[in-house]
C-alpha cells in the first residue's frame, strides 16, 4: 500500500477528533480564548445541547483582519513567546481550536480590535473559509458554531441526550467561572433556564465567585487553605468532612489557573480525607495550585485536562499537608447542614397523625393517640408510671467530673432500677445542681444535661441545644490517641488474663500471622493456634474491653482486601481506626452526668471530632431560634 500525504481538510478533522470530542469540548476552547483575550464579561448562548448552536460573545482585545485570517488556521498563535512550551502563561496556546472547529461545523466569526475602525467577519464550513469581510460589531470578538459535526455525521450517534450536553457544558463554564472571579459570565439558551455569574467585587472575590457558583453552604462549611512549599503554592477551600457528596463532580482543581482533572491531585485528595470519610462518599474542594510554568506540563492531553508536574509528590504533599493541618484546626467543627436536615425531619407531619379540628389528633391508624379519660383531646398515656426527677442523685461538683469512661457499662443513676421500661431520660444532668453549669454553657458544646435512649447525650448551650452520638465521638477521640500512641511508637498494651481464641478461615489466619509484627505496633499481640485460628494475647490499653472477635475478623478481612496493595505499615492508621471502632463506648451504655460532660470537654480540644472515623457527624446542634419556629414562636 502506497504511503501518502494526507490533505489539509482530513487532517483538521483528526485533530478535530481528539480536541472536540463534544459540544462541550467546543464551548471549553471557545470560552478559554475569550479569557485570554482579556475579556471583563463573557456570554455563551446554546440550543439543542450545544448540537445546532453555539455562540460566545466577549468584550476582549478582538483581531485585527490579517490575525483573524491565520486564527482559523492550524498552528497559528499568539500565545507562546519565543516557542517555549515550558513557558505557557495562558489557557490555549497549540491554535488547534479553531481550525478544528471548522472542519466539522459551520464557523462564523466577528472581530474587532480596538484600533480598527470597523469589525471583521470569517466563515469556515466543513474546512472551506472564505475571505475576511467588513461587519458590524462593538470591541469585541463572536464565534458562533452551527451544526456541529454535520461533516462527520458518524459522530453525532455518540453524543448523549440534549439534556446531557447541557449539564456538560455548564459545568465547563462553572470550572472556568471559578479560576476567574473578576470576569462575569451568563449562560442561556433554548436548552436551558438561563444562568449569570457577574463579576465578583469587594475583598473576597474569589469566595464571593464560590458562593456564587457552590452556594453559600459550602462557604460556610469550608475550611481556607494557604500553603506553600519550595515555591508551590495551594490556596483555596476545602468543605468539612460532614459536607460531603455522593460523587466527585464538587472537586474542582486548578493550575496556575487552568481546570485540570489530574489523577496525582485526586489521589492526594483522598489520602487527607482518608480517616474522616466514608469510602462511599466525596469531599467538596476548590483548590489552587499556583507555581513556576517550567514545573508543569501542560501539554499532555489532547484537551488540556491533564497535566504533569516536575515534582508530583512534593505537589501531592502539599495538598495532603495543608488539608490534614486544615481538618486540625477545624476541631470539633461539624457541617451546619445536619442541623437542617434534622429540622426539616421535625418539620415533617408523621404518618398517621393529622390535626383534628378541635386541637388534637385524629384518628388516621390504629395507632393514633386516643382521647384520654379525664376528656383531654388527642392524648392518652401509655403508662400511668411518671418520671420522678427526685429518683435521681443530684450533679456533683466539678471536681468529679475527671470520672473519665471507666466505669461500667451498667452504671447509672441510684434509684433508676425501678423504672426500667418507662421512656425517660437516661441520666439527668440539672443545671440547678452545680453552679458550674452556667460556665460550661458558654462552651462550644455546652452543658450536658440528659442521656436519651442510651445512646445520644443532650447539652445546652447559650443559644441552642447540641445532640452528640456518643459512640461516633467517642470513637473518634480514641482513635487519634491510639494514632499519637503509634506515631509515637509507644502503644501502652494489657495482657489479657485468658488468651482469646478467633476461629477463622486457614488463609485468614495465615495473613494475620504474617502480619503478626505490624499488629504488635497498634498493641495487638496475637499468634497462630492452630490452622485456623489465632490466640490474641495483648490488646491496646485505651480500648479497654473490647470485642476482640469482631475486631480480629474485622482485620482479617481488610488484610485480604490488601493482599496486592501496600504493606500494612503503610495503612496503620486505618488498623487503628478499625480497633477504635470495637473500642469505643457502645450504643446501650448508661452514661453518667460526669463522663457525658468529660466526652464533650474532650471533644472540644480533640482534633476532627466533628466526624467519626466512618465520616458520619458525631454532634448536631439546633438554634433555640430554630426550634421556636418549630413551635410557632417566631
Amino acid at each position: 500500500m502506497q504511503v501518502r500525504q494526507l490533505g489539509e481538510r482530513v487532517i483538521n478533522q483528526i485533530a478535530a477528533g481528539e480536541v472536540i470530542e463534544r459540544p462541550a469540548s467546543v464551548i471549553k476552547e471557545l470560552v478559554e480564548n475569550a479569557v485570554d483575550a482579556g475579556a471583563a464579561q463573557i456570554e455563551i448562548v446554546t440550543a439543542a445541547g450545544g448540537k445546532t448552536l453555539m455562540r460566545v460573545s466577549d468584550d476582549g482585545a478582538g483581531m485585527r483582519a490579517e490575525d483573524l485570517t491565520l486564527a482559523i488556521r492550524r498552528h497559528c498563535t499568539s500565545k507562546i513567546s519565543d516557542d517555549d512550551l515550558f513557558d505557557i502563561r495562558t489557557l490555549g496556546f497549540r491554535g488547534e481550536a479553531l481550525p478544528s472547529i471548522g472542519s466539522v461545523a459551520r464557523l462564523a466569526i466577528q472581530t474587532r480590535h480596538q484600533d480598527e475602525d470597523h469589525a471583521w467577519a470569517i466563515a469556515v464550513e466543513g474546512g472551506r473559509e472564505t475571505a475576511p469581510a467588513p461587519a458590524a460589531r462593538a470591541k469585541g470578538t463572536q464565534v458562533e458554531v452551527r451544526d456541529l459535526f454535520f461533516a462527520t455525521p458518524a459522530r453525532l450517534k455518540f453524543l448523549k441526550s440534549d439534556r446531557a450536553e447541557a449539564a456538560a457544558i455548564t459545568e465547563i463554564v462553572k470550572r472556568i467561572a471559578l479560576a476567574y472571579p473578576g470576569i462575569g459570565f451568563s449562560l442561556s439558551g433554548a436548552d436551558r433556564q438561563p444562568q449569570s455569574w457577574p463579576a465578583a467585587r469587594g475583598s473576597e472575590p474569589q469566595l464571593a465567585r464560590i458562593a456564587q457558583i457552590l452556594g453559600q453552604g459550602f462557604v460556610d462549611n469550608a475550611m481556607e487553605l494557604d500553603a506553600e512549599r519550595e515555591g508551590v503554592r495551594l490556596t483555596g477551600f476545602a468543605g468539612l468532612p460532614t459536607h460531603h457528596r455522593g460523587n466527585a463532580q464538587h472537586q474542582f482543581f486548578f493550575v496556575n489557573g487552568r481546570p485540570v482533572k489530574d489523577k496525582l491531585l485526586l489521589s492526594g485528595l483522598r489520602g487527607a480525607y482518608a480517616d474522616v470519610l466514608a469510602r462511599d462518599r466525596h469531599p467538596v474542594v476548590v483548590l489552587f495550585i499556583d507555581l513556576d510554568p517550567a514545573q508543569v506540563d501542560v501539554n499532555v492531553h489532547p484537551a488540556k485536562a491533564d497535566v504533569r508536574f516536575r515534582d508530583g509528590q512534593l505537589v501531592r504533599g502539599l495538598l495532603v499537608g495543608a488539608i490534614k493541618h486544615a481538618l486540625v484546626q477545624a476541631g470539633h467543627r461539624s457541617s451546619t447542614g445536619n442541623a437542617a436536615v434534622a429540622l426539616d425531619a421535625l418539620r415533617s407531619e408523621p404518618a398517621g397523625y393529622r390535626p383534628s379540628a378541635n386541637g388534637g389528633f385524629s384518628a388516621a391508624s390504629s395507632h393514633a393517640p386516643a382521647a384520654s379519660a379525664g376528656g383531654r383531646p388527642g392524648y392518652a398515656p401509655t403508662q400511668t408510671a411518671r418520671w420522678d426527677p427526685a429518683a435521681f442523685r443530684p450533679l456533683e461538683q466539678d471536681g468529679a467530673a475527671t470520672a473519665g469512661f471507666a466505669e461500667a457499662a451498667g452504671a447509672g443513676f441510684d434509684g433508676q432500677a425501678g423504672l426500667a421500661g418507662i421512656a425517660v431520660p437516661s441520666a439527668d444532668a440539672r443545671a440547678g445542681d452545680a453552679p458550674a453549669e452556667t460556665e460550661k454553657t458558654r462552651l462550644p458544646l455546652g452543658a450536658a444535661r440528659a442521656q436519651v435512649h442510651e445512646t445520644y447525650i443532650i447539652s445546652q448551650t447559650e443559644d441552642g441545644v447540641v445532640i452528640v452520638d456518643q459512640h461516633a465521638a467517642h470513637e473518634r477521640l480514641v482513635y487519634e490517641r491510639l494514632k499519637e500512641a503509634v506515631a509515637k511508637k509507644d502503644v501502652a498494651r494489657q495482657i489479657l488474663l485468658i488468651p482469646e481464641i478467633v476461629e477463622l478461615t486457614e488463609e485468614d489466619a495465615l495473613r494475620l500471622n504474617d502480619r503478626a509484627a505490624d499488629l504488635a505496633e497498634v498493641g495487638l499481640v496475637l499468634e497462630a493456634f492452630g490452622p485456623g485460628a489465632v490466640a490474641v494475647r495483648e490488646t491496646p490499653a485505651i480500648l479497654g474491653d473490647m470485642d476482640i472477635q469482631g475486631m480480629v475478623r474485622n482485620l482479617a478481612d481488610e488484610l485480604a482486601e490488601w493482599e496486592t496493595a501496600d504493606g500494612l505499615r503503610e495503612k496503620l492508621d486505618h488498623v487503628a481506626a478499625t480497633m477504635a471502632c470495637h473500642g469505643s463506648v457502645r450504643a446501650g451504655r448508661r452514661m453518667r452526668p460526669q463522663e457525658m460532660d468529660a466526652l464533650l470537654r474532650d471533644m472540644e480540644a480533640t482534633p476532627k471530632s466533628g466526624q467519626c472515623n466512618h465520616g458520619r457527624p458525631t454532634w448536631v446542634e439546633l438554634k433555640l431560634s430554630d426550634i421556636e419556629r418549630l413551635f410557632g414562636r417566631k
